[in-house]
């Protein structure tokens, strides 16, 4: 959590949770898992991501398909964790929020509007959707470019600016945002500014057979148990956030690797654009949250494995022609993750 914050929420931490150790930062990961997990069905390796991404303060671009779950998912996110006593009276802040993306919606529809009141003579804020630890923005490249400019500045900054008057949003805003990779009538395509505020880009695909009967099999008794209250606090996800920082070890060599594998992703004939330093910068606190979550004070090859084509797959351009992005990332990773492994046995 970043000094501007912690000044914008002194009292926000009980003293045994701010000093709180790797240990119960991962238990932590583990009950808002296993929370999230109980409602979703057959989508482990997409909570996990879910999961590092909010302990990492990231945001998720999931492309899917209608009734894939995850209106479910980011529910189930949001309701298991729960606000610390005297913060949720003094703040505006929900758990969880919903936002349908249309092509007549405006930016004030998202982050909120003055509203004159006749009573005091003055114009009060009227706080908009975004206000919430959870938001879920539904087929985001169903709006305009100017709402998706409105959500640069809170996916980026954690305020929104009306009128010239900057609204803090909460420490643990975050954003899972859908598209439907198969219906392209009347979209906004996401531009690169907007992508490179999303930690993860995850493509969706069926459940298998067995999940997709357990969901049958299931669903009225994940029905009556979907508000059984919060798994956690807010004050521990934040208080996890800083033990994850603070304990778990980046070496030099896994940077040297990030590097290496960006500076030969961009000198690729197969590779249009390369991606920025700043995707590396963000890919750090989501790889020491991967190996919190694997029980692990350091951050190994294995990690950098399952994120990296997760954070730059939706970075990079490739020149025309070129389809299979798998390759291009086995190709460019395969002599850095070598030197790594050979550091590591050193």
């Amino acid at each position: 959590m970043d000094r501007q914050l912690a000044e914008q929420q002194p009292d926000s931490d009980t003293p045994e949770e701010s000093q709180l150790n790797l240990a119960g930062a991962i238990d932590v990961l583990a009950r808002l898992r296993d929370a999230v997990s109980s409602q979703v069905l057959g989508r482990d390796d997409v909570i996990e991501l879910v999961v590092i991404a909010l302990a990492a303060g990231g945001h998720v671009l999931l492309e899917d398909f209608p009734g894939s779950g995850k209106t479910t998912l980011a529910k189930a996110l949001g309701e298991a964790i729960g606000d610390d006593e005297g913060h949720a009276e003094n703040r505006v802040i929900a758990p969880f929020r919903r936002i349908q993306f249309t092509p007549d919606l405006l930016p004030s529809d998202v982050t909120g509007v003055p509203v004159f009141d006749s009573a005091s003579n003055a114009f009060h804020f009227r706080h908009g959707p975004i206000f919430a630890h959870v938001v879920l923005a539904d087929e985001i490249n169903r709006t305009s470019p100017k709402v998706q400019a409105a959500m640069l500045e809170a996916m980026g900054e954690r305020q929104v600016t009306v009128d010239n008057v900057t609204h803090p949003l909460d420490a643990l805003f975050f954003v899972i945002a859908t598209q439907n990779p198969l219906d392209l009538v009347g979209t906004y395509p996401l531009p690169v500014p907007q992508l490179d505020r999303f930690l993860f880009k995850i493509n969706m695909q069926h459940i298998d057979r067995s999940a997709e009967l357990e969901v049958l099999d299931t669903w009225r008794s994940r029905r009556d148990s979907a508000h059984g209250g919060p798994a956690l606090r807010r004050s521990e996800l934040l208080a996890s956030r800083a033990a994850i920082d603070r304990e778990v070890e980046i070496a030099a060599a896994v940077k040297a690797a990030l590097v290496d594998v960006s500076r030969n992703l961009r000198a690729d004939e197969r590779v249009l654009q390369g991606n920025s330093t700043r995707s590396l910068v963000l890919m750090l606190p989501a790889l020491q949250a991967a190996a919190a979550l694997r029980g692990r004070n350091f951050v190994s090859a294995d990690d950098i494995e399952l994120l990296l084509p997760r954070v730059l797959g939706h970075r990079i351009e490739l020149a025309p022609g070129v389809a299979d992005l798998n390759r291009v990332f086995h190709d460019n990773m395969r002599e850095p993750m070598e030197r790594l492994a050979a550091s590591t046995l050193a």
